[in-house]
């Protein structure tokens, strides 16, 4: 890795030239928020955003995408291809860094899911710095900063960016596109009082260090029927999330009957009908076991299996559940015995 200031001034001109071979997507403002979208022209890209309504995954691991196309007759497949569409994913913030390095232990393991497979191979990933909002506890768990999984990294240092260059691509980009310069010592100490005030500008306190030893002591807790009666069960907080990756897979006919298609979406642990087997026996059939194996699920089974926990603290399920429940509040359950 190494480094570069690139003036702020050169970012539109940076974005230009990516998108003479690339499509470039980024955050855009859309009605009071910010999404993720195709950018059309440099000045629709806003890295002073404080977070998008859904995360980077929908770029890698859409809400629906088919499979593959079929005929009925002969169960011959007509179409199977994956999406190799060369991009650029420009400002996304720590926390969405480090989630696609999450997600990626679960779709490039022993098997790799050759759909997600394909949009990582072919999408390079331009990071930025940030400011926590009321809603981040990024953290709480470490993912308030990245040290890889870019291919450029753009922290604010005023008048210019203190650009970490992790790639080759991304290093032959920036001395294509932008003048930039060598840092100085100056720009290291700006971006260390940066850092600094990034650092104490957290507002949510969240104590997680003893958290996988809380949670095995508190799986029989009543805790988790009192979150369980305020649940909505209406899986926003999984739509939202930035590392759920439960998915549901059915197959679509044509009005013809005789082609059809086979589409995978995104499903939530939340839903009623989620752990439902044949015979209609459910396995969680109430709220209150639905919202515990979530919990257990993204802070002690996925810990077990990767050694990190399954949530970087990105705040987007705190604002989408109306029913208040997110990460902070439910460790404060634990620890105080008390549901707020």
């Amino acid at each position: 890795m190494f480094f570069r200031i690139i003036p702020k001034r050169e970012i539109p001109e940076l974005v230009r030239g990516l998108a003479s071979q690339f499509h470039v997507i980024g955050p855009v403002a859309k009605d009071g928020s910010f999404v993720y979208a195709p950018l059309s022209a440099p000045a629709e890209l806003r890295l002073d955003y404080d977070t998008t309504l859904l995360p980077a995954k929908e770029w890698f691991f859409p809400s629906s995408e088919t499979l593959m196309r079929f005929t009925v007759a002969d169960n011959v497949v007509i179409d199977d291809s994956v999406d190799e569409t060369k991009r650029v994913l420009f400002g996304l913030h720590p926390c969405d860094v480090n989630s696609l390095l999450l997600m990626d232990n679960v779709f490039l393991g022993d098997n790799p899911d050759p759909y997600y497979k394909a949009r990582r191979d072919n999408t390079l990933i331009v990071g930025v710095s940030c400011m926590p909002n009321e809603h981040c506890f990024c953290n709480a768990w470490g993912t308030d900063e990245t040290h890889w999984g870019f291919d450029i990294f753009l922290s604010d240092i005023g008048e210019d960016y203190y650009a970490s260059i992790r790639s080759v691509m991304g290093a032959e980009l920036v001395d294509r596109y932008v003048a930039g310069r060598p840092i100085t010592d100056d720009d290291t100490a700006a971006f260390q009082r940066r850092t600094a005030e990034f650092k104490a500008a957290f507002t949510n306190d969240v104590d997680t260090s003893q958290l996988p030893v809380l949670l095995d002591a508190k799986f029989d807790s009543d805790i988790w029927e009192k979150l369980g009666e305020k649940c909505l069960a209406c899986g926003a907080c999984s739509m939202v999330c930035p590392t759920c990756y439960c998915f549901d897979v059915h197959d679509v006919l044509e009005a013809d009957q005789l082609t059809g298609c086979r589409v995978r979406t995104w499903d939530s642990c939340q839903f009623k009908e989620f752990a439902e087997v044949a015979h209609g026996h459910n396995f969680r059939d109430t709220r209150a076991s639905r919202v515990k194996y979530r919990y257990y699920h993204k802070q002690w089974g996925y810990l077990s299996k990767f050694e990190r926990v399954l949530c970087v603290g990105c705040g987007r399920c705190t604002r989408a559940c109306k029913a208040q429940i997110n990460p902070p509040r439910v460790v404060r359950a634990l620890q105080t015995g008390l549901v707020d």
